[in-house]
């Protein structure tokens, strides 16, 4: 089979970059605004996607999870909650379950579709991890990104650690732990990374060193058909940048503060809104040009 395959994925919740918060604002911004020129963007060139909710957002919003269902995108879970006390590599099994079980019957309630793809909210897990998926019923997993390295700019980087060594083909996990290979029963399908994650966030920041990513990641495939992983969130094509900002800090040693705070913070704010839209459809130019088939996480599992 000499198939190429490119998975977009996207993360959906009420993250507003430019505040640097969660705020219901932002959701509502996502659905109105984020969400429709996303989903025209995937319909002109008629791709099929995976869409990671957030419970909190399908709640809030259940029209956001409604309006990916006409296209044939894939919903699919990105946890119950964003706050950062709720990351999965600081909660104990049995409140992992808790989330993965309670935002898999919200998406499942709204769409009517199974639900069996899971993102961990900032790819925070743990070694509970990979048993809280299999006890709520998953069968895959999108929260590794293979040997990147930019971890020590976001929260749980001693986990993220564990990136370096972690398979760069979708593989099947050990039953305890996600960064492996093993004989478990959830299917991980690696996020893309050439020390850099190749996301949103990097494309934004980093155009041009994106286009070289882009090729080297390319190359890789043909050798060894690694599928291409792409993370999106619809909250970059929003622009909130007239509204007085109100930053919410997240950490509060010094070193950490410097680079997740205020360095990241002001990086993650470069090509936000239509900017971001357009550097999107120039990844989706390169791939469609290259004859690459794009599909679901799930249709990917069935296809191998």
């Amino acid at each position: 089979m000499n198939d190429k395959y490119c998975l977009l994925t996207n993360d959906v919740e009420t993250t507003s970059i430019w505040h640097g918060s969660l705020r219901d604002e932002t959701g509502l911004k996502v659905l109105k605004e984020g969400m429709p020129m996303l989903l025209d963007t995937y319909e002109k060139y008629n791709i099929r996607s995976t869409f990671f909710f957030t419970g909190y957002i399908a709640r809030l919003y259940p029209e956001i999870v409604k309006m990916v269902i006409p296209f044939g995108h894939e919903v699919a879970s990105h946890g119950l909650s964003h706050k950062k006390e709720h990351g999965f590599d600081i909660m104990s099994l049995d409140q992992q379950c808790d989330h993965l079980i309670t935002s898999k019957k919200i998406l499942e309630d709204i769409s009517g579709k199974e639900v069996i793809s899971f993102r961990s909210p900032a790819l925070r897990v743990n070694s509970d991890t990979a048993i809280a998926l299999a006890q709520a019923g998953y069968k895959i997993d999108s929260s590794i990104a293979s040997q990147r390295f930019d971890f020590f700019m976001s929260l749980g980087a001693h986990q993220k650690l564990k990136w370096l060594t972690a398979p760069r083909l979708p593989y099947l996990t050990k039953s305890d732990d996600l960064f492996k290979k093993g004989d478990g029963v959830i299917y991980e399908i690696p996020i893309s990374a050439t020390i850099l994650p190749y996301v949103g966030t990097t494309m934004r920041i980093f155009p041009y060193l994106t286009k070289l990513q882009r090729r080297l990641l390319s190359i890789e495939t043909t050798f060894n058909k690694k599928p291409i992983v792409f993370l999106f969130h619809p909250n970059e094509i929003i622009n909130e940048k007239s509204e007085n900002k109100n930053v919410e800090y997240l950490e509060v040693n010094f070193f950490q503060h410097l680079f997740q705070d205020v360095i990241r913070s002001k990086l993650k704010e470069r090509n936000l809104g239509l900017n971001a839209l357009r550097l999107f459809e120039c990844q989706i130019d390169f791939f469609l040009r290259r004859d690459y088939k794009f599909m679901t996480l799930n249709d990917y599992l069935r296809r191998f």
